[in-house]
């Protein structure tokens, strides 16, 4: 077995155990599976997703634990919760690597992130005309991605010997 190098990055499931522990709280294989799964199902999960891909993978949790543990993992800071106007809560794995926007399609529900040096220094502008210490902020862009827009033409499109 090799040692982890010590500059490695610890896993959120990692991290949401010595959480857990550092709170005496139960440290169980359900809550584990569901922080490795907020990493794992990519788009920004539900708890709904999160809960389908543990039972597909055989992972018997009920809902309530799933729903349980989201709120431990954004307590903890370990996650971020969202809602992107769907109708429900949508999660990602906190990280170090900065802050990101979101794409959002009103049609299939993909989330894209991005980031975009020209958009930060324009906040910063924005904040110090108003005299105002920008801290933090969010931005999500609302509207229909390529592939939807794809399919729409496609439908519109004649087929032949129609």
């Amino acid at each position: 077995m090799t040692a982890r190098p010590t500059d490695a990055p610890e896993s959120l499931r990692d991290r949401f155990a010595r959480y857990l522990r550092d709170r005496r709280l139960p440290v169980t294989r359900q809550r584990l599976e569901v922080a490795e799964a907020v990493v794992r199902v990519p788009d920004h999960p539900s708890a709904e997703r999160i809960r389908r891909e543990l039972g597909r993978r055989g992972v018997k949790v009920g809902t309530a634990t799933v729903y349980r543990t989201l709120d431990l993992l954004v307590e903890g800071g370990l996650v971020r919760e969202h809602d992107f106007g769907d109708g429900y809560k949508r999660f990602e794995p906190s990280s170090d690597r900065g802050t990101h926007e979101h794409l959002i399609c009103q049609r299939c529900g993909r989330v894209v992130e991005f980031t975009n040096d020209r958009l930060e220094r324009m906040l910063e502008l924005i904040a110090d005309e108003h005299e105002f210490l920008h801290r933090r902020h969010r931005l999500e862009i609302h509207g229909v991605c390529a592939d939807c827009r794809g399919r729409d033409l496609a439908a519109l499109t004649p087929r032949a010997g129609s």
